[in-house]
Order: C-alpha cells, then structure tokens, then sequence
C-alpha cells in the first residue's frame, strides 16, 4: 500500500513537517515522488519510519538512528526483538515504581509496615535497568553474569544511607575528574585522586 505525506504523517501520528525534515537529512526518503509533486511512500518507507520512531522512544540522536539503519548489518527482526526487550525492561520498571507507591500508601495509612529499604526498591532498580542498558553487553563480557548479579543484588539490597553515599561519591568523583582533564597531567594529583575514587 502507498501513502501521500498526509495520510502517513496521519497513520503514524507524526507531522508533515517531521516527515519533510526527515527527507531532507535523508533518513527517510519518499519511495517517489508523483506528476502532482506529491511524496509517496511505500511499504519499506513505513517500516522504517516505524524503526525511527521507536529508536527516537529510547532517546536516540537521529544521527545515530541514521547510522543504525543505514549500516549493512542491520537486521529489522533483531532489531524489533531489542526493542521488545527494552519496552519489557521500562514496564518492569513501571510496574516496581507502582507497586512501590501503592504500599507506601498502605503505610502511610497504617494498613502495612514499609521498611526504608522497601521505600527506594524502585528506584534501585531503575540505577540497574539504566546500567544494564548503556553497559551491560560489555561488563558481562568482561566479568561474567554471575559476578553482575551479584553486584545489581548488592545494590539492590543497600540501604538508604548506603545509596545516598554511593550517589556522593559519584557526583564527587565526576568533579575530580573535572578537575583532573583541566589539569592536562594523567600522572597529576587530581588524576591519581580520580583513580582512586573510582577504585
């Protein structure tokens, strides 16, 4: 089936404009164009725009949606089933941060007895999917997925104090190394320091 610009820009809840920048950066260029001028888009158009629109959900830079797609390896079944993954991952999210409020509801009203560990679960959990997904290829390659358990079950059971300490030292950590490129010396006090931290 073919689509003038309008009624795909319709079908796909997206605007006119949208589909004419996309033609101009040439991420996703009409099939044709007709006598009348108009862009049509065919079947292969859809589906891609599909990809980009999903991509675009997970906050990907639309030049790097260009280079995914436009690479020759790229395969539209694993990259469905990633997305699939992905969208399970934020609804497991979704549903902990849910069930989270819904007890400390409960608590709150005297119904149930919520412990400060309970109180941060869900938001734990999204510091594990978020690491998971920029890292989690690479780490379990180099340490294993036991090691990676472990560790997301540590975090998963750190307390409240453990959590805002770890949160410190990272924000601490990030301005050393500020401090550390401005100094141009990787051998320097302020890098040593960063290293350390980081250990």
């Amino acid at each position: 089936m073919e689509y003038t610009i309008l009624k795909l820009a319709k079908i796909a809840n997206t605007s006119t404009r949208t589909l004419r920048y996309y033609d101009e950066i040439n991420i996703l260029k009409p099939k044709r164009i007709n006598s009348s001028g108009y862009r049509i888009y065919g079947s292969e158009e859809v589906d891609r725009l599909q990809q980009i629109l999903f991509y675009r959900q997970f906050g990907l830079e639309l030049t790097e949606i260009k280079d995914i797609l436009n690479n020759k390896e790229f395969n539209k079944i694993n990259a469905l089933s990633e997305h699939k993954k992905r969208l399970y991952e934020k609804r497991e999210q979704i549903d902990i941060l849910i069930k989270n409020i819904e007890k400390t509801i409960a608590a709150s009203e005297g119904s149930t007895i919520m412990s400060d560990n309970e109180k941060f679960e869900g938001f734990k959990q999204k510091l594990i999917n978020e690491n998971e997904e920029k890292y989690g290829e690479e780490i379990r390659a180099k340490y294993g997925n036991d090691t990676i358990e472990k560790s997301n079950q540590k975090v998963k059971n750190m307390t409240k104090e453990e959590s805002e300490k770890i949160s410190a030292l990272a924000q601490d950590m990030s301005k050393t190394l500020i401090e550390a490129i401005k100094t141009g010396d990787p051998a320097g006090q302020m890098a040593q320091k960063a290293v350390q931290m980081h250990k």
